[in-house]
């Protein structure tokens, strides 16, 4: 199992945040294996598919120097403009199979762990420098495994090198037999597959080594449970300042909501345990909205803040209950709750128009009926009267 400095074991797998450092860093699982093969068979078969034209451009080119005339031969101008035309013509014959290998090592080691370009990965590493540790890195378990990959390397080059010899012995051993130029192009065509065959056998490793690799990149990145905690107290923030700022919240929402009581047009209560204040807008086509609730030493301050702004309070325990538990504050009260607070409403309006000398002294305001779904006891246990 590995172990920090602190000698605490990596048990807990890399987080997002961990992984997303790695990867900045340079770190992403790569395997050279992979990349051999693709570079390898990609260079392959694009010989197999234009390797006719480029021996056709090379068989003109070796005509083109041996019919040179008698005066080039003799003339140091003539046969360094000679030199350079076949230079360039050979470098143009190429250039397809070399355009071919370039983005095959360029886009191989995409394959495994993405494309990445990253600056601190190509910043020199003073550790790479010290003697212990290449000592060290000479005799650690990866070396042991890159020397185990090697041998296994050679050996299954070997074997397929071996069997393609045995497969194409005869046919090898006919072409002596034959005209020159078809035994020619027989060769070419057997050593073609030949390379193809070995070079497939990269892709035999590469199964290996990609697996072993991702494996080995996670097993590096793992983090201790100690670690994992302090990343979160990094990301999320500690505990206690966390406590503070929702501390703060709550009190500036506080502050808010006391501050929208006076515009109240009602306060309805338990009246102990329960205050809330309603707020409609007669000119508005929307429901009665809760400007602010609260339980205990809040609702005794929204019960003080609205005798001190003369808005009217109301007891009416099972009504209070039953907003408290179903509105949230700047919400319209819920479809079920329109008619007992329509009622209400009425009774406050048709009071305050009283008391300015319009109109007639409202009757007292009947029992008002809660619908069963929005009844609520203390607790916010719903349907009291059900669950007896």
């Amino acid at each position: 199992m590995a172990e920090n400095e602190n000698g605490q074991e990596k048990t807990e797998e890399a987080t997002p945040k961990r992984l997303e450092k790695a990867r900045e860093e340079g770190q992403v699982p790569r395997s050279k294996e992979l990349t051999t093969a693709f570079v390898l068979l990609s260079g392959v078969v694009g010989l197999m598919m234009i390797g006719g034209n480029m021996s056709n451009a090379l068989k003109g080119l070796m005509q083109f120097n041996f019919a040179m005339p008698r005066e080039a031969a003799f003339d140091t101008n003539l046969m360094m403009i000679h030199f350079a035309d076949t230079a360039v013509a050979a470098l143009w014959s190429l250039v397809p199979l070399f355009t071919l290998l370039v983005v095959a090592a360029l886009f191989g080691p995409v394959l495994l762990g993405g494309w990445l370009f990253s600056a601190k990965a190509l910043a020199p590493q003073l550790s790479r420098m010290n003697p212990l540790k290449g000592l060290q890195r000479m005799f650690s378990m990866m070396a042991l495994i890159e020397l185990l990959k090697a041998v296994g390397k050679f050996t299954l080059v070997a074997v397929i090198a071996v069997a393609m010899l045995v497969f194409y012995s005869s046919q090898l051993l006919s072409l002596m037999q034959g005209a020159l130029e078809p035994a020619i192009s027989h060769m070419l065509s057997i050593i073609g597959w030949s390379v193809l065959a070995v070079s497939a056998s990269m892709i035999i490793i590469a199964m290996i080594d990609v697996p072993y690799q991702i494996f080995d990149h996670s097993k590096k990145l793992k983090m201790t449970r100690q670690e994992v905690k302090d990343e979160l107290k990094d990301t999320e923030g500690k505990p206690e300042v966390k406590g503070r700022i929702r501390q703060l919240q709550r009190e500036m929402a506080q502050r808010r909501m006391m501050e929208a009581v006076p515009e109240a047009d009602v306060v309805i209560t338990n009246p102990e345990h329960f205050s809330v204040a309603l707020k409609y807008d007669v000119n508005g086509s929307s429901a009665p909205v809760v400007v602010a609730k609260g339980t205990e030493f809040i609702a005794l301050k929204i019960r003080e803040i609205a005798n001190a702004n003369d808005v009217m309070i109301l007891e009416l325990p099972p009504l209070a209950r039953a907003i408290y538990f179903t509105t949230e504050i700047d919400q319209e009260i819920p479809a079920n709750l329109y008619l007992a607070v329509a009622q209400v409403l009425a009774y406050v309006f048709q009071l305050k128009a009283y008391e300015e000398g319009e109109g007639r002294r409202p009757k007292p305001l009947a029992e008002i009926e809660v619908p069963p779904d929005a009844r609520y006891d203390v607790d916010g246990v719903p349907n009291p009267e059900q669950t007896e």
